[in-house]
C-alpha cells in the first residue's frame, strides 16, 4: 500500500455531459483496524431462529470518524489485519455544488455498509448542495484479499469534488443549525452573569441552557435549561416550581446554592420584580368575550387579530403579607413599561384605538405612586410611542419613539415630508415639568434597545447605523452621543450592570456567529468570554464578503455589500443574486437568517446586498423615502446598484442575474420587473401586488400604510394604490416569477400572490406559484422551510443555471 502523507484536494471535472460519467475515487482518509470477536454461541440460534453468521460483525457500533482524520492514501487500499476480524473505516468528502444525482459503487470489498453523514445509505445519492462525509465501513478475515474501489457514476460530474481533507461548504443544513445568544442578565454589582443561549440540533430541536457565571473568576455556577432571572439588587435569581399549597417562587443564592421560598402561592400572570426585591407587579390577562364561532361580527378592524378581545391588567403581591392588590381596571388594555429604583413608583401605558386619524392607535403613559395611589399622566394619546423607562432617580424618562412624536420637536426631514415612523428616536421627559428633549434628532441611527445605567447615570442604547448595529451611550446633561467600541459588526445583546462600570453584550457580523464580551465602561475596553463562531462552524469555507457603495444619480450614497463564493475564480463569470430589505429596516450584517448569503455564494452565486432609500439607520431623511413612495426611489436604487455592479465586476454574468425579497420585498421584486429586463428570473415570497387590498385584508394592512402611505388612502391617492402595484402593471412584466406564500399568512393574505399569478398567467409569461400549507408570514416549521428554500434555489438554477432538473424533481411536470 502506498501512504501519501500530503493531503491534496482532488476536483472532478468534466465537460457537461449528456450521459453518465463513472470517475474512480482514488484517495482516501483511514482509520482503523479496529479488532472484533465472535461472540460465545450459547445456542445455535438466537430467540428468532436465526443462525449467527461472521458478517454480523459488521454491525458492531462504531463512531463515525470525523473529516480530515486518519491516514491518508491514494491508489488502492487493502483494508486488513492481523487480527481474525477486523473492522475499517475509509471516508472521503464529496462536494455537489448543485442538484446532482450519484450512483457510489463499492468492489473489491466482501462485507462492507456505505454511510453518508452518519446516514447508512445503498449507494443511490440525492444530492443537494452541500459538503456531505462518505464512509465505507469494512470488515476484514484474516486472510482475505479485499482492495476497496469506490467509483461514481453521475450525469452531472462537473457538480461534484472529492477531498480528503480541508473545509466543507456552508449548506442550508448549516444555516438552520444556528447558534446564539438570547439574553444576557446582570448582577447589580457585576458579579454574576446569567446568559441565554439557543443552539438549533439536527435543524428541527431548538435547545435553550441558562447559565450563570461568575464574572470574577469566571467559574460556570449552573447551567440549566430552566429560564432565570435575577432579583434586582441581590445575587440571587427566581424560579417557579410546584408546591402542596401551589406554585411557588424561589429565590436562590447564586454564591451559595441556598434557596429561600419567597411565596407558597404564587398568582398567575407575567411577573416583573421590584428593584427593592419585596413585591412582584403581575400582567394578568382576562379573557374578553366570545361571539358564536361560526357567526360573529368584528368590532374593529384589530378584531380579527386571534386574542384581541383580551385584556391585560395591573397587580401587585407583597411577599411579606401575601396580599394581592389589583392597581388597574379598565377595557383597555394596559402593560407595565418599568418599576422605579425604589420602589415606589410603576410605569405603565394603556392603549387605545383612534380609527378616525392617523396613527389609528395612541398610547397614554402613566406614573402611579404605589404609596398614594395617585395618578401623573407623563403623555397624552401618543400616537408614535415605543418604550419607555425611568431615570434612575424615578424623575425623567427615557423614551423610544418616531420622530413625529411630541408635536415633532425631533422631526428632522425637509418640509413637507413626512418621516418614517419605524426610525426610531430618543427622548426624555422631565416627570414634573413635563419637558421633552430629544437626544438623537441630528444622530443618523436608529435606536433600538434602551436602559438608563444607575452608576454612571449616562443611557446606553443599540441603534441601527446603516446595515450595522452599534452599542452607544448618552450623556443625559450634555447631550453628547459616544459611540462605544466593538469587535463585531453587529450588536446583538448587552446588559449594563447597575451598579458597577461593566456591561456585558453579545455581537456577530456578516461572515461570523455570535461571540460573547465584557466590556469595562470606564476605558471603554472589551474581553471574548465565548466564541460560539469557533465551536459551531470553524470547519466551513464560508464565502468572502465585501463592502461596495457607489454614489446615484440623485447624489445619494446607497450603501451595500457582496458575497463571493469559495474557491472564487476572478477569471470565470457567474450568476448573481440580488437581495434588498423587506420593511423599514436594512439588511443586517448577519450570518442566521432566513435567507442565508453564504448558502447562496456556496452554490457559486455572486450574492450583491443593496441598501436602497426608504431604510431606517441612514438619517431621518433617507428613511422618510419610504413613505409615499410606493417602492419608486427605492427601485430606482436597486436597478442603479445592479448595473454600476456590473459594470465594475465584469466577474458577473449581466445575462444571469437574480432577485428575491418578502414582504415588502416581495412587493419590490414584482415591481422591479414591471421597471427593468435586467433580471433573468425572481423570487416573492409573502408580496404585496395590490396596495389597496393589502391595505384592507391584512391584519397590518392599514396600519403599516400609516408609514408607508402616510395620510394617503385608496380613495385619496390613485397615483399611489393603483398605478404603483404591480398588478396594475402586470403587462408589463417578462421575468420568469416565482410567488411563494404561506396559506394562513396574516399580515400579506395569500390572495396577493394569487391574483398577481393569475395576471402572469393569462398574459402567458414565464411564472410559477407554490404554497406552503398552514404558514404564516414566516415560515416557521423545519420540514416546510427546506423545502421552501430549496424551491427558490431550484428555481435560480433553473433560471440563471440552466438547470431545470432540481425543480422538475421537486414539482412534477402537469399537463396545462
Amino acid at each position: 500500500m502506498k501512504k501519501n502523507w500530503f493531503a491534496a484536494a482532488v476536483t472532478l471535472t468534466a465537460a457537461v455531459a449528456m450521459q453518465a460519467e463513472d470517475i474512480p475515487v482514488r484517495s482516501f482518509r483511514y482509520t482503523g483496524p479496529f479488532v472484533v470477536q465472535l461472540p460465545l454461541l450459547v445456542d445455535t440460534v438466537d430467540v428468532n431462529r436465526k443462525t449467527f453468521d461472521a458478517a454480523n460483525l459488521l454491525e458492531t457500533p462504531l463512531a463515525m470518524p470525523k473529516p480530515g482524520t486518519g491516514v491518508l492514501y491514494t491508489d488502492s487500499v487493502a483494508p486488513r489485519s492481523e487480527a481474525e476480524y477486523a473492522l475499517h473505516m475509509l471516508h472521503f468528502q464529496l462536494t455537489s455544488m448543485g442538484y446532482a444525482k450519484v450512483r457510489l459503487s463499492v468492489d473489491g470489498v466482501k462485507h462492507y455498509q456505505l454511510f453518508v453523514d452518519g446516514v447508512k445509505s445503498d449507494g443511490n445519492l440525492t444530492l443537494l448542495p452541500a459538503t456531505c462525509q462518505i464512509v465505507v465501513k469494512c470488515l476484514s478475515h484474516r486472510g482475505d484479499n479485499d482492495s476497496l474501489r469506490v467509483r461514481l457514476d453521475s450525469d452531472t460530474p462537473q457538480l461534484l469534488a472529492v477531498a480528503t481533507e480541508g473545509k466543507r461548504l456552508y449548506s442550508l443544513a448549516d444555516a438552520m443549525n444556528t447558534a446564539g445568544y438570547g439574553g444576557l442578565d446582570v448582577t447589580d454589582n457585576g458579579r454574576f452573569l446569567i446568559d441565554s443561549r439557543y443552539e438549533t440540533v439536527n435543524a428541527k430541536t431548538t435547545n435553550w441552557t441558562y447559565r450563570i457565571t461568575d464574572l470574577k473568576t469566571g467559574r460556570t455556577v449552573l447551567e440549566t435549561d430552566r429560564n432565570l432571572r435575577w432579583i434586582p439588587g441581590t445575587e440571587s435569581y427566581w424560579t417557579t416550581r410546584q408546591g402542596t399549597k401551589g406554585r411557588q417562587l424561589i429565590a436562590t443564592d447564586a454564591a451559595t446554592g441556598r434557596q429561600t421560598v419567597l411565596t407558597e402561592n404564587l398568582p398567575e400572570g407575567s411577573l416583573t420584580f421590584s428593584p427593592t426585591g419585596d413585591f412582584i407587579i403581575l400582567e394578568k390577562s382576562i379573557k374578553g368575550p366570545k361571539d358564536d364561532k361560526d357567526v360573529h361580527q368584528y368590532v374593529t378592524p384589530n378584531d380579527r387579530q386571534p386574542g384581541w378581545r383580551d385584556r391585560t391588567v395591573l397587580a401587585r403581591f407583597d411577599f411579606d403579607t401575601g396580599l394581592e392588590r389589583q392597581l388597574t381596571f379598565g377595557y383597555r388594555p394596559q402593560s407595565l413599561l418599568d418599576i422605579s429604583r425604589d420602589g415606589r413608583y410603576i410605569l405603565f401605558s394603556v392603549y387605545d384605538d383612534s380609527f378616525t386619524q392617523r396613527p389609528t392607535g395612541r398610547t397614554t403613559v402613566c406614573r402611579l405612586d404605589l404609596q398614594s395611589m395617585k395618578t401623573d399622566t407623563l403623555m397624552l394619546n401618543e400616537g408614535f410611542f415605543s418604550s419607555a423607562r425611568f431615570s434612575p432617580d424615578g424623575n425623567r424618562l427615557v423614551v423610544v419613539a418616531s420622530p413625529e412624536a411630541f408635536g415633532g420637536i425631533g422631526k428632522n426631514v425637509p418640509e413637507g415630508r413626512t418621516p418614517s415612523m419605524f426610525d426610531y428616536q430618543l427622548y426624555t421627559i422631565d416627570c414634573q415639568t413635563r419637558e421633552v428633549r430629544p437626544l438623537t434628532k441630528h444622530f443618523n441611527p436608529s435606536v433600538e434597545k434602551v436602559m438608563w445605567c444607575a452608576y454612571d447615570n449616562m443611557i446606553y442604547f443599540s441603534a441601527l447605523d446603516r446595515d450595522f448595529c452599534h452599542f452607544y451611550r448618552v450623556d443625559d446633561k450634555s447631550g453628547r452621543i459616544e459611540q462605544l467600541p466593538m469587535q463585531e459588526e453587529y450588536l446583538g445583546r448587552f446588559s449594563v450592570a447597575a451598579g458597577a462600570p461593566l456591561a456585558v453584550w453579545s455581537g456577530y457580523g456578516a461572515c461570523n456567529l455570535s461571540r460573547l464580551y465584557r466590556m469595562d465602561t470606564r476605558n471603554r475596553k472589551s474581553v471574548m468570554m465565548e466564541d460560539l463562531h469557533e465551536s459551531h462552524v470553524a470547519d466551513v469555507e464560508l464565502a468572502t464578503c465585501e463592502d461596495w457603495n457607489f454614489v446615484s444619480q440623485r447624489g445619494d450614497t446607497i450603501y451595500g455589500r457582496f458575497y463571493l463564493p469559495p474557491r472564487f475564480d476572478r477569471s470565470k463569470q457567474y450568476p448573481m443574486l440580488v437581495y434588498y430589505y423587506g420593511g423599514c429596516s436594512p439588511t443586517g450584517r448577519s450570518m442566521g437568517s432566513y435567507y442565508s448569503y453564504h448558502q447562496w455564494a456556496s452554490m457559486g452565486y455572486v450574492v450583491y446586498v443593496v441598501q436602497p432609500s426608504g431604510a431606517a439607520g441612514f438619517g431621518q431623511e433617507f428613511a422618510s423615502r419610504h413613505v409615499n413612495t410606493a417602492g419608486e426611489g427605492p427601485a430606482q436604487d436597486i436597478i442603479e446598484g445592479v448595473e454600476r455592479f456590473c459594470a465594475a465586476h465584469p466577474f458577473v454574468n449581466t445575462r444571469k442575474i437574480g432577485c428575491l425579497g418578502a414582504s415588502y420585498g416581495g412587493f419590490m421584486t414584482q415591481y422591479l420587473q414591471s421597471k427593468t429586463d435586467i433580471f433573468a428570473a425572481a423570487v416573492s415570497h409573502a408580496g404585496i401586488s395590490d396596495h389597496t387590498s393589502y391595505w384592507g385584508e391584512g391584519y397590518w394592512g392599514f396600519s403599516y400604510s400609516e408609514t408607508s402611505m402616510a395620510n394617503s388612502y385608496p380613495w385619496s391617492d390613485r397615483q399611489l394604490y393603483v398605478d404603483r402595484s404591480p398588478l396594475y402593471n402586470a403587462d408589463k412584466i417578462h421575468t420568469p416569477l416565482l410567488f411563494l406564500h404561506g396559506t394562513a399568512d396574516t399580515n400579506v393574505p395569500v390572495g396577493e400572490s394569487i391574483q398577481m399569478y393569475t395576471a402572469l398567467k393569462l398574459l402567458g409569461r414565464p411564472t410559477a406559484f407554490v404554497v406552503v400549507e398552514g404558514e404564516n408570514h414566516h415560515i416557521i416549521d423545519y420540514e416546510k422551510r427546506v423545502k421552501w428554500i430549496n424551491t427558490m434555489m431550484a428555481w435560480f438554477e433553473k433560471w440563471l443555471k440552466d438547470d431545470s432538473s432540481w425543480w422538475d424533481s421537486m414539482y412534477d411536470k402537469i399537463p396545462q
